[in-house]
């Protein structure tokens, strides 16, 4: 039987035709569409679409994506009073919680056609941005603020989170983070959705699962740590590459930096760390992209290690007025398209995830011993 290292490393779990990475080369591809071609093209809606149906859409089928997004944003009443009931919680613990009582109000949660699944991936897209927007609201004492119509699902998003209707800059690079955070083939929370959709549970468990996984300090938050960094050195290039020095002189390991995948840059940083200068520079926080260009230098310099996409993703989203405990929930608003692509993926051609372990336990065959002489 075949062993495998820690972490499943460098094991090929499952065929997809979703997500393509060459870890030496620096690339990444949706559906045989490099993330440099998308970043430059798409919108966010056409990715989803693309994600989910391995084709760009026409105008008639984009239009009839978006109509049906726009159409399931509204969450239900329960759900909207359990987020006014928990405003000191952890935003990634409601809306693990959230998410997961979507289905108790959903007419077509029994229902595991592929019709009905598609359907139930639709609310899955809508439903997660507006949950996090509304908690982060209602956690403030601010009104609810319903959507518009004619904006992007990013456009949407910022002007139900912050009460102003974003400029054209601002939305175009949020959608185009969204775009990059989409997905990323077999992550630690897309395996979890897969591995639960894998056993034919409904379409909200395996999200919820993954949820669960980008949960984890080791796989997201790293940019709300990566922003603290920068905000204790009050945003000053110096005082972070001192501060930064000084961890790396007691080998504490920097945020930002290094990934399990690429050894080279990740293309995803490339165009982060445009925006963050861009918007940087529109907003009055152009010294935070110049601190953590200056942080970048050193840590390349010193330890080899290039920035992933949580290093400029933070100053990009401080920017934009994101509160910083909204970082991660704002990953799983962009990879919800990722997972329910997998999830969907999973059901057209399943079969139950169940590998071996490699046993290092004691012998088989231990003698028992009686209670009252062990």
């Amino acid at each position: 039987m075949a062993v495998t290292g820690a972490g499943l490393e460098g094991i090929i779990a499952a065929e997809s035709e979703i997500c393509f990475i060459d870890g030496d080369a620096g690339i990444l591809s949706y559906q045989g569409f490099d993330i440099h071609t998308l970043a430059e093209n798409a919108t966010f809606e056409e990715v989803i679409f693309l994600l989910w149906n391995g084709r760009l859409p026409n105008q008639t089928k984009l239009d009839g994506l978006k109509k049906s997004l726009v159409a399931e944003r509204p969450i239900p009443e329960e759900v909207t009073k359990f987020l006014g009931s928990v405003p000191k919680s952890s935003p990634m613990d409601v809306l693990r919680t959230a998410v997961s009582m979507l289905s108790l109000y959903d007419p077509l949660a029994k229902d595991s056609s592929t019709e009905a699944n598609v359907h139930k991936a639709e609310k899955l897209m809508a439903q997660t941005a507006t949950i996090v927007t509304t908690f982060d609201r209602l956690r403030k004492g601010l009104d609810i603020i319903q959507g518009d119509p004619t904006l992007s699902l990013a456009g949407n998003f910022l002007y139900t989170l912050t009460g102003k209707k974003p400029d054209d800059v601002m939305e175009h690079t949020f959608d185009v983070a969204l775009t990059l955070h989409a997905d990323h083939e077999l992550n630690a929370s897309t395996f979890a959705a897969r591995v639960t959709a894998a056993t034919l549970s409904d379409i909200y468990s395996s999200v919820t699962s993954a949820i669960g996984a980008l949960k984890g300090p080791l796989h997201g938050g790293a940019n709300e740590d990566v922003i603290k960094l920068l905000l204790e050195a009050g945003g000053k290039a110096d005082q972070a590459v001192a501060n930064v020095q000084g961890k790396l002189d007691k080998k504490v390991k920097i945020p930002g930096f290094g990934h399990r995948v690429y050894h080279t840059e990740d293309p995803r940083a490339t165009h982060l760390r445009v925006a963050s200068e861009e918007l940087g520079r529109r907003t009055g926080h152009l010294d935070l992209y110049e601190a953590s260009s200056a942080v970048e230098k050193l840590v390349k310099g010193s330890k080899g290690l290039n920035a992933n996409v949580d290093f400029y993703s933070a100053s990009t989203y401080y920017s934009l007025g994101i509160p910083i405990d909204l970082f991660t929930p704002i990953f799983a608003v962009s990879r919800m398209s990722g997972w329910t692509a997998h999830v969907l993926e999973q059901y057209r051609n399943n079969r139950l995830i169940r590998p071996r372990a490699d046993y290092k336990g004691k012998p088989v065959g231990q003698l028992w011993v009686p209670i009252e002489v062990r």
